[in-house]
């Protein structure tokens, strides 16, 4: 009987804990075929390093209490294995860790980038004769993970910004008279424009509002946007453009691109609100205010989508049976089988389709101008956003559990990441 290693990866959100929640409960509910789980600390870095926690120490009702708790109860990173053939010395120091705790099942809670990670360690046991069982629990806000209809984590962030701007532009309309005339909200999306698809649902038949939306997937026309957001504030007198982290010019360079590169190698974007809201005055002279969601999007679970901690949760369950099956390299995705009424279910998906893809906004979701959403993106993003699920309050706060996160004692020198 072999031991599970589980970590987190990349930026987290309001519901990856749902999915370890998924994961350890169901490793505990097969106690004949998996050990212990050993959570890295700090995502593959804890791997590398031997720091890793015994997560059987923790209660069963800490475990559940993951279920609702935001931000990454282990320790996330952002930090991306090289290939073998690069970093031999990795994969044999992984080898030597698994080996001494006794790891043949390996569950990497991510993104894309997480999915290549996984999909190298799943390599181990052809490449490198050690017998292991790699699972990618997929992860991300962007969703921009592809052959899986949507991410865990993108439901509850697409709520968030779709609450934000409803609530912020009603705001909005009530100084425009002699204060505030524009608001310009930055969300996140590097590549895809997702996540600032989601403040199109702001407006409706019920409650018409002027959202005007900027996608990376559309290049940005200052002359158009300027005329766009002009015709909304004489309609309306008032107006909210929802911009995305990764807009880019007609030259394909980011707005925002600090000159900068993260961990992963991606552009360091930031501070495209001010660059928007900055035109807006200069060209238009129009009083404006401007704000970042950053990790207050990612971070919201007060505001959960309960369908979002449902798919969380399950895909961390279906991880672990996946794992049983002896199913190496692949990913639980989740496939939408109805739209009226909403239904899903977990089906498998090959890793090997999976890592280093991004799955952008299709042209058809983006409206004719390229400022808002088309009805066949408010109908895919809908359902994503439904239900609440609600944390335990405690004198009006959320209550959050803080596992004890106790080490597995070393057996190994030191390794230099």
């Amino acid at each position: 009987m072999k031991n599970a290693f589980y970590a987190q990866s990349g930026g987290v959100t309001a519901v990856i804990n749902a999915s370890a929640c998924g994961v350890i409960e169901t490793a505990r509910r097969h106690k004949g075929k998996i050990g212990k789980v050993f959570a890295g600390r700090n995502g593959i870095i804890g791997a590398l390093t031997e720091d890793l926690i015994d997560t059987s120490k923790e209660s069963a009702q800490a475990i559940a209490a993951l279920r609702h708790t935001p931000a990454g109860a282990f320790g996330s990173c952002r930090y991306k294995l090289k290939s073998i053939e690069e970093h031999r010395a990795q994969y044999e120091r992984l080898i030597e860790v698994f080996r001494a705790h006794d790891i043949g099942y390996f569950f990497y809670n991510g993104g894309g980038d997480s999915a290549d990670t996984c999909l190298k360690v799943s390599q181990l046991s052809e490449r490198l004769g050690y017998p292991i069982v790699a699972v990618h629990v997929p992860k991300t806000v962007d969703n921009d993970l592809p052959i899986t209809d949507n991410c865990p984590g993108f439901g509850s962030v697409a709520k968030y910004i779709a609450v934000s701007t409803r609530e912020a532009t009603l705001d909005v309309a009530s100084m425009a008279k002699t204060s505030t005339r524009v608001f310009v909200l930055e969300v996140m999306g590097r590549h895809a424009g997702w996540i600032a698809a989601a403040g199109g649902l702001a407006s409706d038949r019920d409650l018409e509002l002027p959202v005007v939306i900027l996608f990376p997937e559309i290049a940005f026309d200052q002359a158009k946007f300027l005329g766009r957001v002009a015709a909304a504030v004489k309609k309306f007198g008032y107006c909210t453009v929802v911009v995305s982290e990764g807009v880019k010019g007609a030259d394909g360079q980011f707005l925002a691109d600090q000159g900068l590169r993260d961990a992963f190698g991606h552009a360091q974007l930031g501070g495209v609100a001010p660059v928007i809201a900055g035109l807006v005055k200069r060209e238009l002279n129009l009083k404006h205010h401007w704000a970042v969601a950053d990790y207050l999007q990612r971070a919201a679970r007060h505001i959960a989508s309960k369908t979002d901690v449902l798919q969380a949760y399950a895909t961390g369950k279906a991880a672990v049976e996946m794992a049983l099956k002896g199913r190496n390299a692949v990913m639980p995705a989740i496939k939408r089988i109805s739209q009226r009424p909403y239904r899903w279910k977990i089906e498998m998906a090959e890793l090997k389709d999976v890592a280093n893809r991004e799955k952008f906004m299709p042209r058809g979701f983006i409206s004719a101008d390229g400022f808002g959403i088309t009805e066949k993106c408010r109908q895919y993003l809908l359902p994503l956003i439904q239900g609440e699920d609600y944390p335990p309050y405690r004198n009006g706060l959320p209550r959050y559990v803080r596992l004890k996160n106790m080490g597995v004692k070393k057996k190994l020198g030191e390794f230099r990441l």
